[in-house]
């Protein structure tokens, strides 16, 4: 199968749910109230968004995982003459593991979206919980964390002179999350995490007319 067009796969669902987590997100939670009302709240539109960069972000980490498992077979996934090439990253031994553990990226990266996941996925089936603000707060810590792991694997790709397009796609996931999770804190301050706060603010503006 091409490559592009697997890449293409993940970008689409990383915009989609990056959008979902902005105001501009509004205009796809209104085509989506037909099919579900809770739609119409933005904390759900932010929730769904962020299940989707995470799930976006573990899919990736595995395809990257998959793709040095192939090289070490012997076989070739995306390999190429120009910057682009995911075989060259992934298949040099001296830098596919990360240095303290030898454990493959991509399977770190795996449980770290895994990780993500199951907060998102928990934070919005329980979004009033007492836990789910500090989950919240985890989520955003790990990201940011993320970001040090991110520079060292760039650095990585500067030294090689090559760029893996799979491994890029989930370090944007990844930077995507982080703005995710820090908004969802920004909600909270501001009063706008419940499901009622649009209502009430349209109930308010009919009442003063």
């Amino acid at each position: 199968m091409n490559q592009n067009l697997i890449l293409i796969g993940y970008i689409v669902p990383v915009v989609v749910g990056l959008v979902l987590m902005t105001p501009a997100g509004t205009s796809i939670g209104n085509m989506l109230v037909g099919r579900n009302p809770l739609m119409i709240h933005a904390r759900r539109r932010h929730m769904l968004g962020m299940n989707l960069v995470a799930f976006t972000g573990f899919v990736v980490s595995a395809h990257t995982l998959w793709i040095s498992n192939k090289i070490s077979e012997g076989g070739n996934v995306c390999s190429s003459a120009t910057v682009f090439s995911c075989d060259d990253v992934l298949g040099n031994a001296a830098y596919n593991t990360d240095p303290v553990f030898g454990l493959s990226w991509g399977l770190i990266g795996m449980a770290a979206f895994g990780a993500l996941l199951f907060i998102t996925n928990s934070v919005g089936k329980e979004p009033d919980s007492l836990w789910a603000e500090r989950y919240l707060k985890y989520g955003m810590y790990m990201t940011g964390a993320g970001l040090a792991v991110i520079a060292l694997l760039v650095s990585y790709e500067v030294e090689m002179g090559k760029i893996c397009q799979f491994c890029t796609m989930a370090h944007i996931s990844n930077v995507v999350a982080l703005f995710g999770f820090w908004r969802a804190g920004q909600m909270h301050d501001r009063g706008e995490w419940n499901d009622n706060t649009e209502i009430i603010s349209k109930g308010d503006g009919e009442n003063k007319e």
